[in-house]
């Protein structure tokens, strides 16, 4: 009977490893550190990256236009008023100055 049953084992032994090699690696394929969820997750991330760039490379764009407008070679009578008066806290009498703290 120990015969029998060791014959038996020695014959399942062999499926039941590869059964267990293939439900690891397939178990990895998905939640592993660089399984499915993970790739999916970093192309969430990289998204989120790009859509933060195109955000900041407007606001960069932006602020090199009123800086250009700054330069003495490129002077603009109205933005060296606004950033006077935005320095100085000053304006004339009959105005009303609203700041916006962008």
């Amino acid at each position: 009977m120990l015969q029998e049953l060791n014959g038996r084992l020695r014959h399942v032994m062999g499926p039941l490893i590869g059964f267990g090699a293939m439900a690891y690696f397939a178990y990895h394929t998905v939640e592993g550190d660089r399984g499915v969820l993970a790739w999916v997750r970093l192309k969430n991330e990289i998204l989120e990256a790009e859509m933060h760039l195109a955000k900041v490379s407007t606001e960069r764009q932006m602020l090199e236009h009123r800086v250009l407008l700054l330069r003495p070679d490129h002077l603009d009578p109205d933005m060296l008023e606004e950033r006077a008066r935005a320095m100085l806290n000053m304006g004339r009498e009959d105005e009303v100055v609203i700041f916006d703290k962008r």
